[in-house]
């Protein structure tokens, strides 16, 4: 069952309780969006290819100097993001990210609910997983994101309630280079979660544990999310495998079975392929290069942008690898741009960056 469906036939409200009062708390969770993501009008479900596609645009080498906020917009008010945990996992620790060697076998899903402004370009993002695997509980992330994509420099991204919540920045790349995580987006607790960790007293080193562990829960999505949304607004698009349930939840129905959600399958494009060719021993007068793997890298020119994917260089015979690149056409005027230079603030600020 996909976790869209999961979300929206929770029921179990997400209840702690404190050790030593035994006092019960309500916190929000997965049974609080059931009813919204049942209405929700857009929701992809990416497959593994195309999971792959958008980690390794949001990870790969040359990816955070990226100058792309201007193109980027979410295409509902309410969108509904789902893919696999382990493809997500696999292609993350290509890039330096470690996980327990338990993590990557699980068969889980993730997936983002984002409500967005009209145009697309203001919103706030809530995670969701599943845990386990013969009957998965539905957990969903006790902080939450919002951006503002149109934030001038040096201000800070509007909220888009009136909420006065601690919030906490997060920086994607190294000091000096463009950080569209920096600027345009800040992570805040939950209302409920916010209130239940200010009533618990906690030292601040166990707060700030905390913290940093409820970031790791939301805050790595969010690269991927946006070069998945980089990619719809290209000119061809995503292949996208719209799935009507319409038949199928009418035999559900007569089953007594709760029906299924429609959804959208989207697909990875088809890169070009590329070849390995045997060569001299040398090339220019000097030796040819080992065998060796070359990262991706994505680069913008005006209105195009071009993935050089990645690929193997050289050989044992010290060939070499021909690369193609893939060259993506955004149609709609280009305008505005991204300032290089890092905001201020005083928000705590963490670091999202792979290890080694």
């Amino acid at each position: 069952m996909r976790l869209v469906d999961r979300i929206a036939q929770c029921r179990r409200p997400f209840v702690v309780q404190n050790s030593t009062t035994r006092a019960l708390t309500r916190l929000n969770g997965a049974a609080d969006f059931a009813s919204e993501m049942a209405r929700c009008p857009m929701r992809f479900v990416l497959s593994d290819e195309l999971t792959r596609l958008c980690t390794a645009l949001a990870y790969s080498k040359g990816a955070r100097q990226l100058v792309c906020a201007d193109l980027l917009h979410v295409p509902a008010e309410s969108v509904w993001i789902e893919w696999c945990d382990a493809a997500w996992l696999t292609e993350l620790q290509r890039y330096g990210f470690k996980f327990p060697a338990s993590d990557l076998k699980g068969l889980g899903h993730r997936g983002a609910l984002i409500r967005a402004s009209r145009d697309g370009r203001r919103g706030l993002i809530r995670t969701f997983w599943t845990v386990g695997s013969a009957n998965p509980e539905v957990l969903a992330s006790s902080m939450e994101a919002y951006f503002d994509l149109d934030t001038p420099e040096g201000e800070e991204p509007a909220a888009p309630d009136a909420q006065d919540l601690a919030t906490r920045r997060v920086t994607a790349s190294i000091e000096g280079e463009p950080d569209i995580m920096r600027r345009y987006f800040r992570f805040r607790y939950e209302r409920s979660w916010a209130d239940y960790y200010q009533r618990a007293m906690l030292s601040r080193q166990t707060e700030a544990a905390i913290a940093h562990d409820a970031l790791s829960n939301i805050a790595a999505d969010i690269p991927m999310l946006l070069a998945f949304f980089l990619l719809l607004a290209t000119r061809n698009g995503l292949p996208r495998r719209p799935h009507v349930l319409e038949r199928l939840n009418r035999a559900r129905a007569r089953s007594g079975k709760v029906p299924l959600l429609d959804h959208i399958e989207v697909l990875s494009p088809v890169l070009p392929e590329h070849d390995g060719a045997g060569g001299n021993e040398s090339i220019n007068g000097r030796r040819a290069p080992r065998l060796h793997h070359v990262r991706g890298h994505l680069v913008r020119r005006g209105s195009e942008l071009f993935w050089r994917v990645p690929h193997l260089r050289g050989n044992a015979r010290s060939g070499v690898v021909r690369t193609r690149t893939v060259t993506w056409t955004i149609d709609r005027p280009v305008s505005g741009h991204l300032d290089r230079r890092p905001p201020s603030g005083n928000e705590i600020t963490e670091q999202l960056m792979p290890a080694g």
